[in-house]
């Protein structure tokens, strides 16, 4: 029964052939997906798999972990990675979220344009996730939970267990005499989901045995009607997003549209969303602020910021502002934190902007703005970086985070805005590669 569902989804949603990603923790869903993957896999040899196991280093008996996952792999004729992630323990993002969060980067890397990622989630796990969303007080996209299939990273996020009950996974498992590991956190019943599979669900099947498919109805409804409310304001969701991918206030409309057209533009970053008393505080004390406030509003490691009549998404990074590297000419620098990769490159003869550094000028990139004065190619006398960031439209919590070039200990340029004029020339160009745009001067 249930390599007759897991064959049939993969077929209706794959390619042929087709590589999938298998996300194997070593638990029990997990193995007994990987199981049914090796027999998918023999029966269809066009279709490739492998599997991921992502090392939490939560458990001391991880590392055993990662090794019994590498061989039931093995046995499976099927490879697996196996992919260490840190989590910073003591921070107000819980456990579980950030755990979440690493673990889905850890496997997205894994996945080429195309590929299908499998997760072993059941129809007690999206129980169990309507659950929680009912306790955060969620809205149709929150209890819409899991579906079957969404897109993830360059490919698709499939469920192909998600009909099937812990029951039957279970018993699969003994039937099939699979190994798999115990994870003794799971027992922990101060996390919400363990509360809720140990001590609420169990109660609820006995009482209703079909609860859980009248919740998976009730999930894909409010699904359909969250697919159906993105569809019609696709168009205004477009106009509203600027070129940076802030949000331009004055395309909200009214305050339910904005609302929405906010939760919208929020699910273009994939971060946990906010809940209805932190919107309301978004729209009351940041959209409707006066025009000359700073207004902010922070949660789950992001903030929500207002520059220029527009919103902007920040996430809360450590302060860079003691980092400095050096770069050489022609090659690449790569920047933390995401900002992406500097390169000073020779140019075309009479094209640049910037002269050759001299031989005891050793070029370096910085973060550090304080106290430094400039003066732009083109402009008269200097000015200090915080009214020049000010001019050329800089959100202040980027200012920290614009990469500065230097040429020994004197400022030449700033990334992406101007050239100081001592150093201008003909010689080189600075090329900005970020996530958001490929800046040149």
């Amino acid at each position: 029964m249930l390599y007759s569902r897991l064959s049939a989804s993969l077929l209706a949603h794959a390619d042929d052939p087709q590589r999938f990603v298998l996300a194997l923790s070593g638990g029990l869903d997990s193995r007994v997906l990987l199981h049914l993957m090796g027999q998918f896999i023999r029966q269809h040899p066009q279709h490739q798999c492998v599997a991921v196991h992502v090392h939490h280093g939560l458990s001391p008996h991880a590392d055993s972990w990662s090794q019994h996952c590498q061989r039931w792999a093995g046995q499976e004729g099927i490879e697996c990675y196996v992919e260490q992630v840190t989590l910073a323990l003591g921070s107000r993002v819980s456990v579980e979220q950030q755990a979440r969060e690493h673990r889905y980067q850890a496997l997205g890397k894994h996945l080429n344009t195309g590929d299908i990622l499998l997760t072993a989630q059941h129809a007690d796990d999206q129980l169990e996730t309507v659950l929680l969303t009912l306790k955060r007080g969620s809205g149709p996209a929150g209890l819409a939970a899991m579906p079957e299939r969404t897109p993830f990273a360059d490919g698709l996020h499939l469920r192909p267990l998600l009909t099937s009950t812990r029951q039957e996974i279970e018993h699969y498992g003994l039937q099939h005499q699979l190994e798999w590991v115990e994870d003794e956190s799971n027992q922990d019943v101060r996390y919400d989901r363990n509360f809720l599979r140990h001590q609420v669900t169990p109660l609820l099947v006995e009482r209703w045995p079909g609860i859980r498919k009248a919740v998976a109805r009730s999930a894909a409804l409010c699904g359909e009607q969250e697919a159906l409310l993105q569809e019609l304001l696709k168009d205004k969701l477009e106009q509203a997003v600027y070129v940076d991918q802030s949000l331009l206030i004055s395309a909200l409309g009214s305050e339910r549209m904005g609302k929405q057209l906010i939760r919208q533009w929020l699910g273009l970053f994939d971060v946990l969303m906010p809940s209805q008393a932190q919107l309301e505080q978004i729209w009351r004390a940041v959209v409707l602020a006066k025009s000359d406030a700073n207004p902010q509003l922070c949660w789950n490691n992001v903030q929500i910021r207002r520059y220029q009549q527009r919103l902007y998404l920040v996430r809360q990074w450590p302060d860079i502002k003691d980092w400095q590297q050096t770069c050489e000419l022609d090659q690449t620098c790569l920047l933390p934190q995401g900002l992406g990769a500097l390169t000073l490159r020779a140019a075309s003869v009479g094209k640049g902007q910037l002269r050759l550094p001299r031989g005891d000028e050793v070029v370096s990139v910085r973060f550090d703005p304080e106290a430094i004065e400039a003066k732009p190619v083109g402009r008269v006398g200097k000015r200090k970086m915080k009214k020049l960031f000010q001019e050329y439209g800089v959100p202040s919590w980027n200012r920290r985070r614009t990469p500065l070039v230097f040429y020994g200990e004197q400022l030449a340029a700033v990334a992406g805005l101007f050239v100081v004029d001592a150093f201008s020339g003909q010689d080189c160009d600075l090329e900005w590669h970020n996530d958001v745009s490929d800046v040149q001067f």
